[in-house]
């Protein structure tokens, strides 16, 4: 849910500066772009270069460093989808609520357009002091969003609240931030991808072209519409760039069946584009078949039809089924989605030029059960997914 997010990690002196090293990490491992401002105080925490190398981006103290410019802060400010300040001390909480700018943190804040969400941390006392309260009050007044902090062993040999909360609280707290008024907030999906591989023996299979682009196009637009996403992906080579993706990979049309079966039964929306086998060799040989004179015979028996299965146990799930045809493809995936008990189909043609297989882009048109037929023109995969996405997000509505 952070992929692609541009995130503003401020951080102020506290103690449990050292933390923030683990915190920007995890936002990089999520696949949010992170540029950390430090106040001088938190340099004596934490290093500039250690955050540096984390972020992969220049980290700012100053408004007088060499690689920033006096109004970079209000371009780094437009930036960002969010601002995060973590350790909050009580002197920058002051500042906040008093609109004091002294340094650059304080200048981006005063210009950020963006949400920006603060994580307290300060000693026993001092956070239950009146006039830090006062402050916080302040923050949330203004439209600020408070991570509390949390309870625990202090700096200080006290115990008690003022920790900052954990960097996967944090984390998690960001995560649900970017959820909230996403349409799929809350649902589950399924989507299964690519190829599958039927063995013929220990070096050869049976399978075809399918590269699993298109679904996993698919299943990163789910994500980003607030979905939690589970993708069944055959043998592919094509990397899935959004971490929050629960990926399981099969190899076989079998391995497909079971894996798609065991996850479909609370899950809320289901696409299968993947290019599963109709059918599968009778017998594999545990040895490498060797080459003889005269033909080899290869019996093939069908599969198990993953989405007519699916259809079968369908309860409360949007299911989205593909037809990939070379001739009469909208009457073929007509028919497809009638007895298949599917609320959408994908039909495309593998004979049109730019579209199927191995290729970025793809020209689709969608059917709905309500024999409803929308055309689309040839697009990037990414784009055709979010018309995908959209047009099952209103269905479900």
């Amino acid at each position: 849910m952070l992929y692609n997010k541009k995130i503003i990690l401020g951080i102020t002196g506290g103690i449990a500066a050292y933390k923030c090293a683990h915190l920007v990490r995890l936002l990089v491992k999520q696949g949010a772009e992170v540029k950390v401002i430090l106040t001088p105080a938190a340099k004596e925490f934490i290093t500039p270069q250690t955050l540096s190398v984390l972020s992969k981006n220049e980290v700012i103290v100053d408004f007088f460093d060499a690689n920033f410019n006096w109004n970079n802060h209000v371009h780094l400010a437009e930036w960002a989808d969010v601002f995060v300040i973590a350790p909050l001390t009580a002197n920058t909480l002051a500042k906040m609520a008093s609109g004091l700018c002294d340094n650059v943190l304080m200048a981006t804040y005063l210009s950020a357009r963006s949400k920006c969400i603060v994580a307290p941390a300060m000693d026993l006392d001092m956070y239950q002091h009146p006039t830090v309260k006062q402050n916080i009050d302040i923050l949330k007044i203004n439209g600020n969003l408070i991570i509390p902090a949390e309870t625990g062993e202090l700096a200080s040999g006290l115990s008690g609240e003022g920790r900052m909360a954990e960097p996967e609280n944090i984390v998690t707290f960001l995560i649900d931030f970017f959820k909230q008024g996403l349409p799929l907030n809350g649902k589950t999906a399924l989507v299964n991808a690519g190829p599958t591989y039927e063995a013929i023996d220990p070096v050869r299979f049976i399978g075809n072209r399918s590269s699993g682009k298109m679904g996993i196009a698919i299943a990163e637009g789910l994500a980003a519409k607030g979905a939690e996403v589970t993708l069944v992906l055959g043998p592919s080579n094509e990397k899935i760039k959004d971490p929050s993706i629960k990926v399981i990979h099969v190899e076989s049309a079998d391995q497909m069946y079971e894996a798609m079966l065991s996850n479909y039964d609370k899950k809320d929306v289901v696409v299968c584009s993947a290019a599963v086998a109709d059918y599968k060799p009778a017998k594999v040989s545990n040895k490498k078949i060797k080459k003889k004179d005269g033909n080899l015979n290869l019996e093939l028996i069908k599969t198990k039809d993953v989405l007519s299965e699916l259809g079968k146990q369908k309860k409360k799930q949007c299911l989205v089924g593909f037809a990939l045809e070379t001739d009469n493809v909208l009457e073929y995936a007509a028919e497809k989605l009638k007895n298949k008990n599917l609320d959408l189909i994908i039909a495309n043609s593998a004979a049109e030029k730019g579209a199927g297989f191995g290729v970025d882009t793809n020209k689709i048109t969608i059917i709905d059960k309500h024999n409803k037929i929308s055309n689309f023109e040839l697009k990037s995969k990414q784009e055709v997914a979010s018309d995908i996405v959209n047009y099952t997000i209103d269905l479900i509505k």
